[in-house]
Parts: structure tokens; C-alpha cells; sequence
């Protein structure tokens, strides 16, 4: 029997580890790049096995490249929807704040990433006192701009990790493998994007295998900052700080 590792909490919402093994699973059949095994959950844990953590090596890091991109290729019915196997909302953030995340159905990108992501995150900051009333007019404008379409790109939604920063990939002997996932359908940028973010091990060997494997479409580095916006507004509600400039220095550049 494998080591286990038990992920526990009493204070996270209803159905919040139901969530996160829907989403295992769902990232798991796509039989791309390796995620945790759900070994058991319930309504106040989730059970995994215990990984041995190595270093990680640039053979590693480009598995790792193309593993996600036959993760992405598996593809997803709608930008915005659950994993299979899951109904309503998730969350996103760390377990002692998990935030609510927009899930649902929608027919592009950015009228999806206007309305599901940006928009509830300038509210909440709003209410929280972190965005001012210039801040939120400002990602109000950047809405607009994404839901005209005028950012979006040919990808067809992809079945993404959605929480895919450097902490929830562990590195093994084995290779990489993908851990606390906010899985959904969405654009395969924001992954890669993730991983950018905080700097990840090997990042431009990973980047070049993925893209030897599915191109990304032209101009995607300069896009890179665009799929970080989400996450840092995320950040700035939960922690303030830096993170508040940071995020709507993003916005800025692209509303």
C-alpha cells in the first residue's frame, strides 16, 4: 500500500475537497502529464499518495512540457466549465482562504474571462477595500476589451490545471507530477502563464518542448502577462501589498 499524505480541513467549504478530486481525476484522464492519484475523499479530506520530492532535471522539465500539452489537447466542452463529475462553482486560493471561482458555460475566451474572472475579483476587491473606484473602473475597461473578443486567439478551450504556479508541481524521481489543481476549461496560455509567474525550474526547456509538441499561436509571449492578470488580482484580494500595483499595472497594459 502506498504511503499516504491526508489533506485536511474543517474550516474549508462544503464539497470543497469533492471539488479538488473532480478535478484530479478529470486532469488524470487525459493521460498527459502525471497528476496525483486520489486514493480516497470526503467531505473534510482528500487522501493522496505521499511524493518523494527530487530535483528537478531539464529532462524532467520538457516531459513536463509535453505531458501538458496532451493534457490541454484532451480538451474541454466549453470555456468555463467543471470538471466532469463536478456541478455549480469551485474555489481558488489557499486552503485557509479558498476564494469562489466562476465556472460555467461559455462560447469564447474573453466574454468568459470578462465575466468569470476578472469582473468577480474587481467586486470583491471593491467590497474588501483593495480596489479604489479608478482600480475597478480600470479592470471594468479591460472586461469590456476581453469580452469584444479583441484578445482571444483560435485555441479551442483546453483542459487546464488552473492553479498551475511552481508549488503545486512536485518533483520526483519519476518526473513531474501536478498536485492542487483548480481544474476547468480554459485557455491553455494561462498554465504556461502560471508556471511564469513565480518562476518554475527549467521553464524555457519546458516552454520549447510544449510548443515543439502543439505551437502555441503567434505572439503568445506577449500575451503571457495577460493570463497572469487573473492570478494576481487573486493575490491582491487575498494578501494586498505589492500585489495590488502589480495586478493593475497588468490590467493596465492590456485594457
Amino acid at each position: 500500500m502506498p504511503r499516504r499524505y491526508r489533506k485536511t480541513s474543517t474550516t474549508a467549504p462544503a464539497g470543497y475537497f469533492a471539488w479538488e478530486a473532480a478535478g484530479l481525476r478529470w486532469l488524470a484522464a487525459a493521460r498527459g502529464a502525471a497528476v496525483a492519484e486520489v486514493l480516497d475523499d470526503g467531505p473534510h479530506h482528500l487522501e493522496l499518495p505521499l511524493l518523494d520530492a527530487a530535483p528537478a532535471t531539464p529532462t524532467a522539465a520538457e516531459e513536463l512540457g509535453r505531458g501538458l500539452a496532451t493534457l490541454h489537447a484532451a480538451g474541454a466542452p466549453a470555456w468555463g466549465c467543471a470538471p466532469e463529475g463536478w456541478e455549480g462553482d469551485g474555489w481558488l486560493g489557499p486552503l485557509s482562504e479558498p476564494l469562489p471561482l466562476v465556472l460555467g458555460r461559455w462560447d469564447t475566451w474573453g466574454a468568459f474571462h470578462a465575466q468569470a474572472r476578472v469582473l468577480p475579483l474587481a467586486r470583491l476587491g471593491r467590497e474588501r477595500g483593495t480596489f479604489d473606484d479608478d482600480a475597478v473602473a480600470l479592470l471594468e475597461r479591460l472586461a469590456e476589451r476581453l469580452a469584444s473578443g479583441a484578445l482571444d486567439t483560435p485555441d479551442e478551450p483546453a483542459r487546464i490545471h488552473g492553479d498551475l504556479w511552481s508549488g503545486n508541481v512536485v518533483w520526483t524521481r519519476d518526473g513531474a507530477v501536478l498536485i492542487d489543481p483548480a481544474a476547468h476549461g480554459g485557455h491553455r496560455e494561462g498554465d504556461l502563464a502560471m508556471l511564469a509567474l513565480f518562476g518554475a525550474p527549467g521553464l524555457e526547456r519546458l516552454l520549447a518542448a510544449y510548443d515543439e509538441a502543439a505551437p502555441l499561436a503567434d505572439g503568445w509571449r506577449e500575451r503571457v502577462l495577460l493570463h497572469q492578470v487573473h492570478p494576481l488580482l487573486l493575490h491582491a484580494v487575498l494578501f494586498g501589498g505589492g500585489y495590488v500595483r502589480q495586478a493593475l499595472d497588468a490590467a493596465r497594459r492590456y485594457a
